[in-house]
């Protein structure tokens, strides 16, 4: 062999690349698998309860918020108060309200909170080119229901109504702006001031036009009994709805609830109102009752009240 293709030959031997097979065995897989998985495992547990542990606090702390929010709007809708319905009235004048007309409307929606304010409009006058301030009266009626309506949640809920007079600087004109149903109630009949008011009927002949517009869902639905989930009571006034006897001033059936009820003065015009919350509706689909005896279920179900005083002047002669 020539010195030239030694070289060559020698040199192209030198310069080969070894190729090697290399990588993991079947065991050293199944070694880090199950590494892997004792690692990532409690990481995701944790991860779900940080998950659910928030998403329970945020029920709570928007069920709270939603049950002050209420309070305060129920607040201000009763500074403007002349006359609240105690329990009697309620039960005289519930045949003029919606949702009175059979048992099983009764079992589902209650007026717990029915008054009679006096509201002000502004700029509803005209006075030659002029537009000037009036007021009326209107009829407010705060509902509990639980109607098992799909559209809301299992808990209750809280209803509005409301019906006003019209205004107008002729008779014609006050009729044409009144809400169909509305009437109002008359002072000049004989008696006292309740037995006036527990008197008032709806405009014969005319449907409510008007309706029960909801205020606040996820309210306690759980019906009371003499242990788990006892009736409230009143320290002062009287309460609506009542939780025992007969008559259309008894809370029946689904609406026999303590998720919403009031405590009434009508003669000083003044009532009290109690609302609690179901923030466990809001989580779970099942099981969404207060039990009185579970503390760790007590913290869903927020309760909250307010004591409010109407304006209260009618001149009863």
């Amino acid at each position: 062999m020539s010195p030239l293709k030694w070289l060559l030959s020698n040199q192209l031997k030198r310069s080969r690349v070894k190729q090697t097979n290399g990588g993991f065995t079947l065991i050293e897989l199944l070694v880090g698998i199950i590494l892997a998985f004792l690692v990532i495992t409690p990481l995701m547990g944790f991860m779900i309860s940080v998950m659910d542990s928030d998403r329970k606090e945020q029920a709570k702390a928007n069920t709270e918020q939603d049950i002050k929010a209420a309070l305060d709007y129920i607040a201000r809708d009763l500074q403007q108060a002349v006359y609240i319905y105690n329990a009697a009235g309620i039960a005289s004048i519930r045949s003029q309200l919606p949702k009175s007309s059979n048992a099983d409307e009764k079992n589902n929606f209650f007026p717990v909170l029915v008054f009679w304010k006096r509201q002000f409009l502004p700029e509803k006058l005209t006075v030659g080119s002029e537009k000037d301030d009036t007021f009326v009266y209107s009829l407010v009626a705060y509902y509990l229901i639980k109607d098992n309506n799909s559209t809301w949640s299992n808990a209750a809920r809280i209803g509005r109504f409301q019906i006003s007079n019209g205004y107008g600087s002729t008779e014609t004109d006050i009729d044409t702006n009144r809400d169909r149903g509305f009437q109002m109630f008359k002072l000049q009949d004989e008696g006292d001031l309740k037995s006036k008011m527990n008197k008032w009927v709806k405009k014969s002949g005319e449907a409510y036009t008007q309706d029960i517009l909801p205020l606040v869902d996820y309210i306690d639905q759980t019906t009371t009994d003499t242990t788990a989930n006892p009736a409230p009571t009143c320290s002062t006034g009287e309460m609506v709805p009542q939780y025992s006897g007969t008559g259309d001033a008894v809370a029946t059936n689904n609406v026999k609830t303590r998720g919403f009820y009031v405590c009434v003065d009508s003669d000083k015009t003044v009532a009290e109102v109690y609302l609690r919350g179901n923030a466990l509706a809001k989580i779970q689909n099942n099981n969404i009752n207060y039990v009185q005896d579970i503390d760790s279920q007590k913290i869903y179900f927020p309760q909250a009240s307010i004591r409010v005083q109407g304006i209260g002047f009618l001149f009863t002669q």
